[in-house]
């Protein structure tokens, strides 16, 4: 494993949500750290998502034009596509931690990512999942 850390789409979207003033901050901080560091990691599914729930279900939200130009700032992440070993691997996930399909995808993903650390708030803060430990930065 490395010290890279996958970014769920939740931190995203909380780093860009100013109703949540102390997650954006937090969020913010997190994704300050992962630039200055050169360590983070994402998929083409947490692109999709950041930009879907920033534009549409974020109140209030940004623009699309604001958004897409964060997902182009987000691409130098090298988002790995959601391909058939993605997908093989999160059905593994699935079955064997009982996780959404979605939360299987981001875990996967991770997974191929070589991330020691993915953070997330909708997973379970300090649980492992294929030696990576999940850490939720709102705690």
């Amino acid at each position: 494993m490395s010290d890279k850390t996958f970014v769920d789409t939740n931190i995203l979207v909380y780093s860009r949500d100013s109703g949540l003033p102390d997650k954006q901050a937090a969020a913010a901080a997190e994704l300050e750290h992962l630039w200055k560091n050169r360590t983070g990691r994402i998929s083409a599914q947490v692109c999709s998502e950041y930009y879907v729930t920033v534009t549409r279900k974020l109140n209030p939200g940004i623009s699309e034009k604001e958004a897409w130009k964060d997902v182009e700032a987000l691409f130098a992440w090298e988002p790995l596509p959601v391909d058939k070993k993605v997908i093989r691997k999160a059905r593994e996930c699935q079955k064997k931690y009982q996780l959404s399909w979605w939360d299987s995808l981001i875990v996967a993903a991770a997974h191929f990512c070589d991330c020691s650390t993915l953070l997330s708030e909708d997973l379970s803060n300090g649980q492992n999942y294929f030696n990576m430990e999940v850490r939720n930065p709102f705690l």
